[in-house]
C-alpha cells in the first residue's frame, strides 16, 4: 500500500517550496490534529506535510502489523517510506515526544533525508538507570501498562490531564483524554508497551544533522534532566527550555512553540 495513503498524509504550503520541507509527527494517544495550532503557520513558505502513525487518527488500521511495530525503528521505517514516496530531501522533522526518537532513528539511518530535527519533549528512557533519570521507576511502567489492560478507557480519563498539565485549563485535558479514547485498545497497549520500555541512548550520539530539543519547564512524562540528558548527547544540538508546562505544548503553548521552532529554521 502507498505510505501517502497508509499515513493518512496531508500536504500543506506550495508543492516547490525554497524552504525545506517540515514534516510534522505526533505522539501516544494523539494524531496529526494535535499539530494543528503550528504546522499550517509554516504553509506559507515551506511544505508541511503531517500524517498519522498507523494505528492511530485517519491512518489504516489494517497496515497494523504487531511485529513491524514491535519497536520504535518500525515507525521510522514508516517516516522513510513517506519521504522516499514524497521524493523529500533535506527535510526539517519536527516530533513530539515518543516520536522524537523515531525522527532521530529514521535521520541516523539516512541523514541525507534530513537537514535538522526538533524534538519536543523528547525521551531516550523513560525508566531510571544506573546514572541516569528518566522519570520513572520500572515498578511504575508495569503498573502503567497493567492499568491499561484492566481499564484502558479508565486509565485515559485519569492520565491524559496529567500528561497534558495546565490543571487551569481542563479543556487541553479533555481533548487529550478523548484523543486516547478514539484509539483501539490493543493497538495503544502495544504502542505504550513499545515507547515506556524503549532506549535509545546510544543512538543520540549518532545524530549528525543540526538538532533543537524543546523542553518543557514542568513536565512529568519528559522531566527537564532528561532533556538536559539529550542536549548533552547528541552532537552539536540546542536546548530550548519554554515556559510552557505539561507534556503538549504544541496544544498548550503554540504561540511559544511555533516561535522556538521559527527560530532554529532561521539559523539552522
Amino acid at each position: 500500500m502507498s505510505a501517502v495513503l497508509r499515513n493518512n498524509v496531508r500536504l500543506l504550503g506550495p508543492e516547490n517550496a525554497a524552504a525545506p520541507a517540515i514534516v510534522f509527527a505526533h505522539g501516544f494517544g494523539c494524531d496529526q490534529n494535535m499539530w494543528r495550532f503550528v504546522a499550517p503557520r509554516f504553509a506559507g513558505q515551506h511544505r508541511v506535510v503531517l500524517f498519522d502513525h498507523v494505528g492511530a487518527g485517519g491512518s489504516d488500521l489494517k497496515a497494523f502489523d504487531p511485529q513491524r511495530y514491535s519497536t520504535l525503528g518500525g515507525y521510522a521505517d514508516d517516516l522513510l517510506e513517506l519521504l522516499h514516496e514524497l521524493d523529500l530531501h533535506g527535510v526539517v522533522f519536527v516530533g513530539h515526544s515518543v516520536a522524537a526518537m523515531m525522527g532521530l532513528l529514521a535521520a541516523n539511518a539516512e541523514p541525507d533525508r534530513f537537514s535538522g530535527l526538533v524534538l519536543v519533549g523528547p525521551s531516550p528512557r523513560y525508566i531510571d538507570d544506573e546514572g541516569y533519570y528518566g522519570g520513572f521507576s520500572a515498578n511504575e511502567i508495569d503498573e502503567l501498562l497493567e492499568s491499561l489492560d484492566s481499564n484502558y478507557l479508565g486509565w485515559s480519563s485519569a492520565m491524559a490531564p496529567v500528561i497534558m498539565g495546565n490543571a487551569d485549563r481542563p479543556e487541553l485535558g479533555e481533548e487529550l483524554t478523548n484523543s486516547f479514547c478514539r484509539t483501539d485498545p490493543a493497538i495503544a497497549r502495544q504502542f505504550a508497551e513499545v515507547t515506556f520500555r524503549s532506549d535509545n541512548r546510544a543512538d543520540l550520539g549518532k545524530v549528525s544533522v543540526p538538532t533543537l530539543i524543546l523542553q518543557c519547564s514542568e513536565d512529568v512524562i519528559a522531566p527537564r534532566e532528561v532533556g538536559a540528558y539529550c542536549n548533552a548527547n547528541i552532537p552539536g544540538s540546542t536546548l530550548v527550555v519554554l515556559d510552557a508546562t505539561g507534556h503538549c505544548p504544541n496544544l498548550s503553548a503554540p504561540e511559544e512553540t511555533f516561535a522556538a521552532i521559527s527560530g532554529f529554521l532561521r539559523t539552522g
